[in-house]
């Protein structure tokens, strides 16, 4: 089940916030909330639901045991258990084919492995359990002492499948302790309105466009304006999708009395690869710094140990998103341009004019996603290289042509709307005069219109899928 859909929408939604608001006693919401959650997960894949559980069920165990232990070693053996236990799951149902396979192709051998079909939303609630572990570890929080609200963090169906990677020290209060005011619960809707907007109009769209065209792979040649056309489609899909996904998990989450924190921040106003990843998947990055980055030293121990820091969790951070070379080659060359920048390039960038830097961010970003979309690195290198010329049909081919003419303007409004706009015309209306009650009406009237349109937008459209769940 999505949250873009009709059954979500006009189904699961309302019947869960009835049951939910049903009675005020926590401790039922708290119930209504686990069963609804693990209904939410098991609707495609009932069987995965006990990865889910064994992984939630070892940490809980584990974290109980380091509570009751005042010697470091001892406590740090439980907590190594926990999250390599959790880490192993992540492991045989995501990477060990790839790995295995990886080997025999290397040692000549025809033979492959198969792997698992991969539980949905496995990577994020896998690292959402382990921050639970190492939090307790850490003496950061106290352990959950009740196994169904350490299950209900972990399956709490808005952040479940697809972010964002919710920390366990961000919310241990909100589990026991919450409310639903009325503003919260009008703010909520309001960003599920905003989000359900990004998904259908924006990321659903760009998605459409992008399958008509002439790719690497479909037989037909490249050109090297159908080329960036295609780069630019997805780069503005994977960030409607995904942010479209975070403001709905949000507003969700306040309608419920959760409060998670950001998600993206206007990534593609970026001016520097360095602050695009500060605004992109915050709660990704948020991850790998505190329980990887830093652990291993961060930036504390030299230039040369910085370096290879950085590199280790851009090959990590590439591999989390999935188990081939393409995402690897993804995340390491990203971990190449933050090591220059680390090695000086920041100096030399930071005197460009400001416009170049944000083209030149966008730039570097789009390519990067033209590695991300292939499954298979060596199609994602030859697109890339048909967008510089090298292999490509001509300048701009035919079929390429007629989706431009097809969709006339939308990219254009598409990357329009991925900018902070909002708040400049929420400015322009100040300015204007239009403050209080009137900018409410204003605000109501355009989230209510962004659901009605995307709920009648869901009814003819076939093209659906949010691209996260895959990781």
């Amino acid at each position: 089940m999505v949250f873009s859909s009709l059954t979500f929408l006009l189904v699961f939604l309302p019947v869960t916030l009835a049951l939910y608001f049903a009675r005020a006693d926590l401790r039922w919401r708290n119930g209504v909330l686990l069963v609804m959650s693990l209904l939410f997960y098991a609707w495609g894949e009932p069987v995965w639901v006990l990865a889910m559980v064994a992984s939630t069920a070892v940490n809980y165990f584990c974290a109980l045991k380091m509570a009751k232990t005042k010697k470091k070693k001892k406590r740090r053996a439980w907590m190594a258990l926990g999250v390599s236990m959790s880490a192993a799951i992540l492991f045989v149902f995501k990477y060990a084919a790839f790995f295995i396979n990886s080997v025999l192709s290397i040692a000549g051998a025809e033979a492959r492995l198969r792997g698992f079909e991969l539980p949905i939303g496995i990577s994020f609630y896998t690292f959402q359990v382990i921050t639970y572990t190492v939090d307790v570890y850490r003496r950061k929080v106290k352990p959950q002492k009740k196994f169904s609200t350490l299950m209900l963090y972990v399956c709490c169906f808005p952040q479940l499948i697809a972010g964002p990677i919710v920390q366990y020290a961000d919310v241990a209060g909100q589990l026991t302790d919450r409310a639903v005011t009325p503003d919260s619960f009008t703010y909520g809707c309001g960003r599920l309105a905003m989000g359900l907007g990004k998904k259908v109009v924006f990321a659903n769209i760009c998605g459409a466009a992008l399958k008509e065209l002439p790719l690497v792979g479909s037989g037909a040649a490249l050109s090297v304006l159908g080329g960036w056309y295609a780069a630019l489609l997805y780069t503005l899909q994977i960030y409607f999708d995904f942010s479209g996904y975070s403001d709905m998990a949000i507003g969700l989450g306040r309608m419920l009395g959760f409060r998670y924190k950001e998600n993206f921040d206007h990534p593609y106003a970026s001016r520097s690869v360095r602050e695009f990843w500060r605004c992109w998947h915050i709660s990704l990055g948020s991850f790998f710094r505190d329980y990887v980055y830093i652990p291993l030293g961060g930036n504390r121990r030299g230039t040369a140990r910085t370096v290879l820091n950085t590199l280790v969790v851009w090959g990590l951070t590439g591999l989390w998103h999935g188990a081939s070379w393409s995402f690897v080659v993804w995340g390491l060359y990203f971990g190449v341009i933050l090591t220059i920048d680390i090695l000086g390039g920041r100096a030399l960038w930071e005197r460009l004019p400001k416009g170049l830097q944000r083209a030149l961010t966008m730039a570097i970003v789009t390519v990067s996603w033209v590695i991300f979309y292939y499954p298979a690195l060596g199609d994602g290198l030859r697109h890339m290289g048909a967008m510089f010329g090298f292999g490509a049909s001509g300048f701009l081919d035919r079929a390429s042509l007629i989706v431009m003419k097809k969709y006339t303007v939308f990219p254009l409004l598409a990357f329009a709307a991925s900018l902070p706009v909002g708040k400049a015309i929420v400015a322009k209306l100040r300015a204007f005069g239009l403050r209080g009650r009137g900018m409410e009406i204003a605000a109501c009237a355009w989230l209510t219109g962004c659901m009605v349109l995307s709920v009648l937008l869901l009814v003819g459209q076939s093209y659906n899928p949010f691209i996260y769940f895959q990781f």
